[in-house]
C-alpha cells in the first residue's frame, strides 16, 4: 500500500512538473552522455509507466481507416497540451515494430523518470500508406514501395489531422517532431525536411536508400537554417547504407545547416535505432545549442586518406581526430601532427589517442614508435617533409570547390622526358574535360611547381589541383587550360644563384619544349603563366620575373625573398629595378599569396612587398589563414585559376 500511495504521489509530482514546463518555459538539459547506458530499454518496476494505446483513424488519402499507436507519458493529463514525436518504422515493419523491437515505451519511461524528457504524446503509424498495408509478400514489390512515399499525404491530411482533434495536442511546427529508423528514416527526412512549415524537428536512424539526393532534401539552406530545430543523422559504422547518412550531412556541413551527425559501433539493427531514440528524444521540445552539436557522436568518420577498409585514424565531427595502431611490443607510441601526441596502450596491445581540434585540409603526420618516425600503416602515404609520410584529410564546410562532383572531370596524365640537366624525369600534367575531343584547340599552360620537401606529385595528389579546375571550369570561373605539375628538385644546393638557375634552365630548356612539342598548348607568353608555393614560389619570382617576356602571370604563394639572406635577395632586387618597366608591361598579374601571420613566410614577404612597393613592381595581394599548409595553397589555386588568360 505504501508503494502505491508512493508511485501515485510521484505522478502527481510528474504531471504538475510537465505543465509546469509548458506554462513556464522551464530549461532541461541536453543529453550528458554519448550512447545509452546498459539497462536502458529495459522495464523497471519502480517507476511510473506511459500507456501504449491503438487507435484507428479515417484515412481519405488511402480510402480506408488505418491503425496506429499512440503512446502517452507518465502523468498523462487529458488538461494539458503536448508536443507529438510521429516515430516510423521500416521497410519491413509496421506500426507495431518499434513496439516489439525497439521496446520505446521502456526506454521513454526510464527518461522520464530519470527528468530528462520534456513530456510528449509519440505515434507510431503504419507508413506504409495502402489498403492492405501488412507487411507480407514482397516487401519490396513497386506498389509497396510508393505507399511509403504516399504516406507524406496520409500523414499530413489525415494522421495528425485526427491526432490534433482526438488529444489535446500543440499543432504549431515548433511542437511537431518527425523520426524514424531505415525506410521511416529516410521518410522522415524526406517529410520533415520537405516540410518546415509543420516540423521543426526532424530525426533520420540508419536512413535507406529512399532518402532523397541532399540538393533534394534541402533546396533552400538558409530557410532550412532558420526553421530547423534540431535535425538529427544516425548511424552505425557498419551499416552497409551509411554512405546515404554520410552524403546528407557532407551537403549540410557544406551548406552551414546546423545538425547532429552521430556515428556509433553496430549495424542496421534495432541496438543502433535505440540509441538513436533514447539520445535524439532527449533533445525534443526544449530550448537547443547548436554550438553543441558536433559534440554528440561515439564515432568519428574513417578519413578520406584511410587505406581500404581501414576505420583509424577517424575524424569527429567537431575534427577531432582518434588514432589507434596495433604495436603490442613497443614501448612509446606518439602521433605527431606537429604537435606530438602521446598514445596510450590497451590490454589488447592498441594504442590510442584522440588530438585536439585539427585545422582543416590536409596535414602531414607521423607515427613515432619508440622515438622511430614512421608512416601510419592505415593511411595512405605522400611524399612530404622530404620523404614519404601519412596524410590525413580533415573535411572542411567550405571544401566544396576540391570535391569530387557530378561536372565533367579532365585528366592528370604521367609524362616522362628526357633532361640534358638530370636524365630521365617524370611530369604530371593536367588536361581539361574536352581536351582529347576538341583536337583543333590550343589550350594557355599554367607551369604549377611544388614545395620544398615535396616532389612533382604534390599538387596532385595533396593539392587537389584536378578537382579545383573540374569545379571552376564546371561553373565557368576558370578557362580551360592545361597544368603542368613538373620536380622543381633540379640540383643544388638551397635557394642559392646556381640552384635557381639550374631550376630556370629546366624549365626553359626541357619541360616547356617536352609539354609544345606533345600537348596541344597555346605558345603565345599571353597563354603561359607560371606559380609555385614556398619553395616554388622563389623560383617563380627567380625564373619568371627574368624571362618576363615568356610568362603574363605569375602566382607567388606563401613564400618572399630571404629577408635576412641578402646575398640570395638584393641580386634579385637589383635585376627588378634595372629591368622594371619591361616587367610591368610584359606580366599583366603578379599575385602574391600568403596564410597570414602564422605563415613562417610571412613577415619575408612583408618585406619584400615594401621592396616591391618602393620600387613601384605592380603586384595584387591576397591573404587567406591558415600558415604555411595545403589549405592555404588549394585556396591560393582555386583563386589565383579564377584570374588567368582574361
Amino acid at each position: 500500500m505504501f508503494k502505491l500511495l508512493q508511485t501515485r504521489k510521484f505522478v502527481r509530482k510528474m504531471s504538475a512538473l510537465f505543465v509546469a514546463f509548458f506554462s513556464c518555459g522551464v530549461l532541461l538539459a541536453q543529453p550528458s552522455v554519448m550512447e545509452a547506458p546498459a539497462g536502458f530499454d529495459v522495464a523497471r518496476t519502480d517507476i511510473p509507466h506511459g500507456r501504449i494505446d491503438s487507435i484507428t483513424y479515417p484515412s481519405k488519402t488511402v480510402g480506408v481507416s488505418r491503425k496506429a499507436l499512440v503512446y502517452t507519458p507518465p502523468g498523462f493529463s487529458k488538461k494539458t497540451a503536448y508536443p507529438v514525436l510521429y516515430l516510423l518504422h521500416g521497410i519491413g515493419g509496421d506500426e507495431k515494430e518499434w513496439l516489439n523491437g525497439g521496446k520505446p515505451q521502456h526506454i521513454l519511461d526510464n527518461l522520464y523518470a530519470e527528468g530528462k524528457l520534456a513530456p510528449m504524446i509519440v505515434v507510431l503509424p503504419n507508413g506504409r500508406a495502402m489498403k492492405d498495408d501488412r507487411a507480407t509478400g514482397n516487401i519490396m514489390a513497386s506498389d509497396k514501395v510508393q505507399a511509403f512515399a504516399t504516406f507524406e499525404q496520409d500523414l499530413l491530411n489525415d494522421l495528425i489531422p485526427f491526432m490534433e482533434k482526438k488529444y489535446k495536442v500543440l499543432s504549431d511546427r515548433e511542437h511537431r517532431a518527425i523520426a524514424g529508423l531505415s525506410m521511416g528514416g529516410g521518410q522522415s527526412l524526406n517529410f520533415g525536411l520537405g516540410n518546415l512549415d509543420k516540423f521543426a524537428w526532424v530525426g533520420g536512424f540508419s536512413s535507406a536508400p529512399n532518402t532523397k539526393e541532399p540538393q533534394q532534401l534541402v533546396p533552400d539552406p538558409k530557410a532550412a537554417k532558420e526553421k530547423l530545430k534540431l535535425l538529427w543523422i544516425s548511424c552505425g559504422d557498419n551499416d552497409g547504407l551509411l554512405r546515404y547518412s554520410k552524403r546528407t550531412h557532407e551537403y549540410l556541413d557544406e551548406n552551414g545547416v546546423p545538425h547532429i551527425y552521430y556515428l556509433e559501433p553496430g549495424g542496421h539493427d534495432f541496438k543502433v535505432w535505440k540509441n538513436g531514440l533514447f539520445m535524439f528524444s532527449q533533445f525534443l521540445f526544449k530550448p537547443v545549442n547548436p554550438a553543441t552539436f558536433k559534440k554528440f557522436s561515439v564515432l568519428g568518420t574513417s578519413a578520406e586518406t584511410n587505406t581500404r577498409s581501414a576505420k583509424y585514424p577517424q575524424v569527429m565531427p567537431d575534427s577531432r581526430v582518434v588514432f589507434k595502431l596495433k604495436a603490442p611490443d613497443a614501448q612509446r607510441v606518439q602521433v605527431d601532427l606537429g604537435k606530438k601526441y602521446d598514445m596510450q596502450k590497451g590490454a589488447d596491445g592498441v594504442w590510442s589517442v584522440t588530438t585536439d581540434s585539427i585545422g582543416e585540409g590536409f596535414h602531414y603526420y607521423s607515427v613515432l614508435i619508440d622515438g622511430v618516425a614512421v608512416a601510419d600503416p592505415a593511411s595512405e602515404t605522400f611524399y612530404g617533409m622530404g620523404r614519404m609520410a601519412s596524410g590525413i584529410e580533415i573535411p572542411f564546410a567550405g571544401g566544396g570547390y576540391y570535391a569530387a562532383k557530378n561536372v565533367p572531370h579532365g585528366d592528370i596524365r604521367q609524362k616522362r622526358y628526357f633532361s640534358q640537366m638530370g636524365g630521365w624525369k617524370r611530369c604530371f600534367v593536367y588536361t581539361p574535360p574536352g581536351y582529347d575531343a576538341n583536337t583543333s584547340q590550343r589550350y594557355p599552360v599554367l607551369y604549377l611547381l611544388h614545395g620544398g620537401g615535396e616532389d612533382e606529385r604534390g599538387w596532385g595528389q595533396q593539392g587537389k589541383t584536378d578537382l579545383i579546375l573540374d569545379n571552376l571550369i564546371a561553373e565557368g570561373k576558370a578557362v580551360p587550360m592545361v597544368i603542368v605539375m613538373m620536380d622543381g628538385n633540379t640540383g643544388g644546393a638551397g635557394f642559392g644563384e646556381n640552384a635557381l638557375r639550374s631550376f630556370e634552365m629546366e624549365l626553359k630548356q626541357a619541360v616547356i619544349p617536352f609539354i609544345e612539342q606533345n600537348f596541344r598548348v597555346a605558345t603565345e607568353p599571353s597563354k603561359r603563366a607560371l606559380a609555385g608555393l614556398s619553395m616554388g614560389g622563389i623560383q617563380t619570382l627567380h625564373a619568371g620575373i627574368r624571362n618576363s617576356n615568356m610568362f603574363s602571370y605569375l602566382g607567388v604563394f606563401s613564400s618572399g625573398w630571404f629577408a635576412n639572406q641578402p646575398a640570395i635577395s638584393d641580386p634579385q632586387y637589383d635585376f627588378i629595378q634595372k629591368n622594371l618597366a619591361s616587367i610591368n608591361k610584359n606580366v599583366k598579374q603578379i599575385w602574391v599569396s600568403m596564410g597570414g601571420k602564422e605563415d613562417i613566410a610571412f613577415e619575408n614577404c612583408r618585406i619584400m612587398r615594401q621592396k616591391f612597393d618602393a620600387m613601384g613592381l605592380k603586384y595584387t595581394y591576397h591573404e587567406y589563414p591558415g600558415g604555411h599548409t595545403w589549405p592555404v595553397w588549394r585556396n591560393n589555386l582555386h583563386q589565383f585559376a579564377q584570374v588567368l588568360f582574361k
